[in-house]
């Protein structure tokens, strides 16, 4: 019986969410399984992972064949680097202690190395954030300013209707001093 490392499809329409288990290779994709190892959720950012570690190494130790996706997914958690460590360990080129070590000096690196990858993204998000609050101000004192300018422009309308009638009757008292006169 081959065995295969697949994705069983679950999730509503539109929102896949996948389960890691291992099948027999002639059962369809979302049919029978001996075994269900963990899950993946490709909806989030950065993609979940949850994986029984343990079970993933005895079954890949055991001959099952991963498809391209699972291959990838086991690869990113380490599931290859400690079969390859094993294989050494097997071979007599090191120790057990020294495979655990190297295991964990590459996990360490790794974590790392996405802790840095996450601290750039949230300060690109904030740099990003900042520009938008920057744009804004820009425009907001911009329609301050237009609009400042619209009232005053309304005021020196208002002023100048107001003067006009203020002149128009010292103009008829004036014609009514030079009738009289």
């Amino acid at each position: 019986m081959a065995t295969k490392i697949r994705l069983q499809r679950r999730g509503r329409k539109g929102y896949a969410f996948y389960a890691i288990v291992i099948a027999d290779s002639r059962a369809p994709r979302d049919g029978r399984f001996i075994e269900k190892i963990g899950t993946y959720n490709p909806n989030t950012d950065p993609a979940t992972v949850d994986l029984n570690f343990e079970a993933a190494l005895s079954w890949v130790l055991k001959g099952a064949q991963p498809t391209d996706t699972v291959r990838s997914i086991l690869s990113h958690e380490g599931v290859y680097m400690k079969k390859h460590l094993l294989g050494g360990v097997a071979k007599g080129a090191f120790g057990e202690a020294e495979a655990e070590a190297r295991f964990e000096a590459w996990k360490n690196n790794k974590q790392s190395g996405l802790a840095a990858l996450k601290a750039k993204q949230e300060e690109a998000k904030r740099a990003a954030e900042k520009a938008r609050l920057e744009a804004e101000k820009k425009v907001n004192e911009a329609k301050a300013k237009a609009i400042a300018e619209k009232k005053a422009a309304e005021e020196a309308a208002k002023a100048a209707a107001e003067a006009p009638e203020e002149n128009a009757p010292s103009e008829e008292a004036a014609t009514e001093n030079n009738a009289a006169e």
